[in-house]
């Protein structure tokens, strides 16, 4: 009732609004985020459709539709305030006053130039019609049909000169009929009338029925960028420390190869043994046996896997078994709250962004199928890509994978054969074996050689000092407590300039290092007046 009374109030006031209007264009408010939408009617899908933006009706159901890259909402708080927005929207297209009367045929590789294009009969779209913005980024073309509008097969919209998607508008009294193959850009807004785009036809854009069925057959479907549309840089990267020196790590269980694998990027285990890889196909150290680089790099990565468990998610992905199969992601968090299966390519677009971050929070297992793809678009990186997965992991064969895994209690049970990974394979519990892959961490800091060594020019393994680099606190340990007599621990500034003097009197130290600046350190142990050990260390 609320809601038809808000529709009632606003046609009211526009029937009392002066009848010319200058030609801008509409407020679309929360339609714009929409890239399906009916106010009366249901919104369906047949095959596979990829769609990004969201998806619903303020009566009706959309229900039939699987994994798109926005949300579905039914008969909601935010569908409601859609089709007021929308009703809004119409009535300022509606009541814009016409500059061109062109013939009820479109196309035919006409051009057009910016303006208001008044129609009063059933239109057809043929062949390609080009919107020439002259330069203007900001020229708006709009179109006024009062009647139905239909493509035929293969027909375009062509944008030339700096014409937006976002800047085209179709305000159409009657059906809207898209045949295969047609590639539409701009927003259609349909009154009281049905909306259908078949097999294989692109829109950029929207498609908006103020009361009639919304229908999608294996289409592309996005909301145009620009025009204020908000640009997505995802959440804030978790910081992986250590970690990021590590193309594979377990931090509880073995880690094993065989076949020819080539790695870039550090190997190993915190409790376990790294085994079957060859020193000279690995760009990086092979810890053979854990050590304080690998107690650095489990720690690190238990922070880091905290910190993108509680991220809040923005799209949840309903299907997660039909990860894949073409669907375009942009820079969001995503929640999969099952096992999760690839299939086919996932695509990642960046929308130009090469900061923008993706992160996918899976809560279960996660498989993929041979020759699987997870590709990188306009812009997106390896390095800003992050799975959570709660479960074991197995690539199969052949696959090309992009990101860092952080996986949970859980074993990377099998990088397959010829699989190719863009990225890391960590797990904070369970085994990883690899066969015969290709890993390639990025991006590697560049002190992870001096990440829990004693020193850069060691003298003696007396003593080891971790983090290398350290923040806050740094550990010292005495290898051999027993022969220890009066041992200090001095550190200098590069100017030579005492910073810090501890006695120490246990095995193992922790000192508070908050009050030091950043920098480089050089720091000397004495033990009964005599230098045991030197080195560099670095405060981050």
């Amino acid at each position: 009732m609320k809601t038809k009374l808000q529709f009632a109030l606003i046609t009211a006031s526009l029937f009392f609004m002066p009848n010319l209007i200058s030609a801008q264009a509409p407020n679309l408010g929360t339609a714009a985020d929409f890239v399906l939408f009916s106010t009366d009617g249901p919104v369906n899908m047949t095959s596979i459709n990829h769609l990004t933006g969201n998806v619903g009706t303020n009566n009706g159901t959309s229900t039939t539709f699987e994994n798109i890259n926005g949300q579905i909402h039914d008969a909601d708080g935010t569908s409601a305030q859609c089709a007021v927005d929308l009703l809004i929207a119409y009535n300022q297209l509606n009541s814009t006053v016409p500059d061109f009367f062109p013939s009820s045929l479109l196309g035919n590789g006409d051009t057009l130039v910016a303006g208001v294009y008044a129609i009063a009969a059933a239109t057809t779209l043929n062949l390609n019609l080009y919107l020439n913005a002259q330069g203007n980024a900001n020229a708006e073309f709009i179109f006024q049909i009062a009647g139905p509008l239909s493509t035929t097969a293969g027909s375009a919209i062509k944008l030339i000169n700096g014409a937006l998607a976002c800047n085209v508008f179709w305000k159409v009294e009657g059906l809207v009929d898209m045949t295969s193959g047609t590639s539409m850009k701009g927003t259609v807004i349909a009154n009281n009338a049905a909306i259908l785009i078949h097999t294989g036809s692109t829109l950029e854009g929207r498609a908006l029925s103020t009361a009639g069925a919304v229908t999608v057959d294996g289409i592309l479907g996005y909301t145009p960028v620009g025009c204020g549309s908000p640009v997505h840089n995802g959440p804030t990267a978790p910081a992986l420390g250590v970690a990021a020196c590590y193309a594979i790590f377990s931090t509880n269980g073995a880690v094993s190869n065989s076949g020819i694998t080539t790695v870039t990027g550090d190997v190993g285990s915190n409790n376990g043994s790294a085994t079957g890889f060859d020193s000279l196909l690995v760009t990086g150290k092979i810890h053979l046996i854990p050590d304080v680089s690998t107690a650095q790099c489990a720690s690190d990565l238990l922070l880091a896997y905290n910190y993108i468990n509680v991220l809040p998610y923005d799209i949840e992905l309903m299907f997660p078994v039909k990860l894949g199969n073409s669907l375009v992601l942009t820079p969001h968090t995503y929640l999969m709250n099952a096992a999760a299966h690839l299939t086919d390519t996932l695509f990642l677009n960046a929308e130009g962004n090469a900061n923008a971050v993706f992160v996918l929070q899976i809560n279960g297992a996660l498989t993929s199928s041979t020759y699987s793809q997870v590709v990188l678009t306009n812009g997106a990186q390896a390095k800003n890509v992050y799975w959570k997965i709660e479960g074991a992991v197995g690539i199969n064969n052949y696959s090309e994978f992009c990101g860092t895994i952080i996986c949970n209690n859980g074993a990377l049970g099998a990088l397959n054969t010829g699989v190719v990974l863009n990225g890391r394979s960590l797990t904070t519990t369970g085994a990883i074996t690899t066969t015969a892959v290709d890993v390639v961490a990025s991006v590697i800091p560049g002190n992870c050689a001096t990440v829990g060594i004693s020193a850069l020019d060691a003298t003696n393994e007396a003593i080891t000092i971790y983090p290398n680099p350290f923040s806050t606190s740094a550990t010292i340990v005495l290898n051999d407590f027993s022969k220890s007599n009066t041992t200090e621990l001095r550190m200098y500034d590069v100017l030579g300039k005492e910073m810090m003097n501890e006695v120490i009197t246990k095995s193992t130290t922790t000192f508070d290092t908050s009050n030091l600046p950043s920098g480089v350190y050089f720091y000397r142990v004495i033990d009964n007046n005599k230098n045991v050990q030197s080195g560099k260390l670095i405060k981050q």
